[in-house]
This record gives structure tokens, C-alpha cells and sequence, in this order.
């Protein structure tokens, strides 16, 4: 089992303390952040994170509602390829406010599809899905019987997308290249006057 990010940074910490030690040779420093790096790298990635709030059956909902969100195409992969199913858990860990409107959610999503197919979500048709996920995902467009659902629905999408773009899978769907140096700068690219009426 892997080592979770506290305990990666304690690792790296006492690797650093352990390079500042008088009488250590380059290579005893060598080896100690050897040693850090590797510990760190056999980490769990955070798409391996094993649920600590949601059930297992909960947990299967968040997967397959996440990837109906976000999808896999030919940019990149899905929302559970980014992790995000874990990220959500992780949410529910750290901000227990969420906890109740997500576990509801789900719960009405399962009862809805039980309601229509006599199925849960997860293991419902993907036509079946799609129906529910539609009768959900349009706030103006939605029935007054959805109000639930469609809460539910508004919630999960901004944690996914909140998961999904703060992943290296997110990060380089964007072609985020976080901070560089630049040689210069020439302003504001005329485009942008016109399109801003700045011109």
C-alpha cells in the first residue's frame, strides 16, 4: 500500500534533514534522496485512493455519473481516468458539509432509476442513463418533480469539473503550462482590442 501525501512530504522533509547532516558524503546524500524519491514514487496514484466516506455502491454511481459528465475523447481521458471519483471522495473527507447533499443525491438518483428501470444507476442501460441524466442536467428544462435531481446534478458536475481540471489528465487537456519564463512581451494581441471594443 502506498503512502498518502502527508506522509510523502514527512518522507522528503527528513531526506532534506538528512542532506543537511554534517559528515554525510555526497554520496550518503545521494542515496538518502534516492531512497525519499522512490518511497514517494510508489505512492498510490490518486485514481487508486480507496473511498473512506462513500459505500462501494455509492462510490460505483460516482464513477459512471462522473464519466457521463465528462467523458473520455480523443483529447484525453475521462473524469474517472483523472481520478475524479476519489477526488469526490476526498471532498466529502474534507469538507463534511458536502457529505449530506451527495450521499442524498445519489440516493435519489438510485431511487429514480429503480423507480424507471427496477435498476440501479450504475447498473442501468446506458440509454437509461442518459434518459435520467437529460430529465436532470437542463435546470430551465426540467420537470418541478426533478428539483432534487437537478441540484444534485448542478453539484456533481462543478465537483467534477473541479476534480477533472485540477489533474495532470485536466492540466494537459488545457495545455496548462504552469508558470514559464518569457522573453518579452508584446501586450495585448489586437484580436482581443476588437473583440473587447478597446479599439
Amino acid at each position: 500500500m502506498g503512502m498518502d501525501r502527508r506522509e510523502s512530504m514527512k518522507v522528503m522533509a527528513l531526506a532534506s534533514v538528512a542532506l543537511a547532516v554534517p559528515g554525510c558524503t555526497t554520496r550518503d546524500m545521494e542515496r538518502a534522496a534516492t531512497h525519499a524519491a522512490e518511497r514517494v514514487a510508489r505512492q498510490l496514484p490518486e485514481a487508486d485512493r480507496l473511498p473512506t466516506i462513500l459505500s462501494p455502491t455509492e462510490y460505483r454511481t460516482v464513477e459512471v455519473l462522473v464519466d457521463w459528465i465528462i467523458p473520455a475523447d480523443e483529447r484525453s481521458g475521462s473524469a474517472t481516468d483523472a481520478g475524479v471519483p476519489a477526488f469526490i471522495d476526498f471532498m466529502l473527507a474534507d469538507a463534511p458539509d458536502l457529505e449530506i447533499p451527495v450521499r442524498g443525491g445519489l440516493g435519489w438518483l438510485n431511487a429514480e432509476s429503480m423507480r424507471r428501470t427496477g435498476i440501479m444507476f450504475a447498473d442501468s442501460l446506458p440509454p437509461d442513463q442518459q434518459s435520467l441524466i437529460d430529465d436532470i442536467a437542463w435546470p430551465e428544462a426540467a420537470a418541478p418533480e426533478m428539483e432534487a435531481g437537478v441540484r444534485f446534478f448542478n453539484l456533481m458536475r462543478d465537483l467534477t469539473a473541479s476534480g477533472f481540471f485540477s489533474s495532470r489528465i485536466g492540466f494537459d487537456d488545457l495545455g496548462y503550462l504552469g508558470n514559464r519564463p518569457q522573453g518579452g512581451w508584446d501586450g495585448c494581441p489586437d484580436e482581443a482590442h476588437v473583440h473587447l471594443g478597446l479599439d
